[in-house]
């Protein structure tokens, strides 16, 4: 049974580390080609601080990597992490107005704020 245990966590590890020699790979590959800027916020990225800029791929394809970077665009780790939280959400029809989540609702939170506001 220990034995099993241990091949299993061999196996993870490994696939780990040649998940990271990829992403290595292809993010050395990425940071050559492009200007070190956030694609989305414009960030630049320097020395210490460019360990937060990300490869991300357009097509969400970890395994789509042209020698051109035709898939990726480099982003930093907070607007990297966005573009993945909002993917996730619009899968599970959340995300707001643009969803039509909100098609069903009739109470507006901040529906007579404008109104308010114009009082004073």
């Amino acid at each position: 049974m220990h034995n099993k245990i241990g091949n299993k966590k061999g196996m993870i590890d490994e696939a780990l580390r040649e998940q990271a020699r990829r992403e290595q790979s292809y993010r050395e590959q990425a940071l050559k080609l492009f200007p070190w800027v956030c694609g989305i916020c414009s960030r630049e990225f320097a020395g210490k601080k460019l360990k937060e800029l990300t490869v991300h791929h357009k097509d969400h394809n970890h395994d789509n990597n042209p020698p051109d970077g035709g898939n990726w665009e480099l982003l930093c780790i907070y607007c990297h992490d966005n573009i993945h939280s909002r993917t996730i959400d619009s899968e599970h029809g959340i995300g707001g107005e643009e969803s039509g989540q909100d098609a069903g609702l009739t109470h507006k939170a901040f529906g007579a704020l404008a109104d308010l506001l114009k009082k004073q």
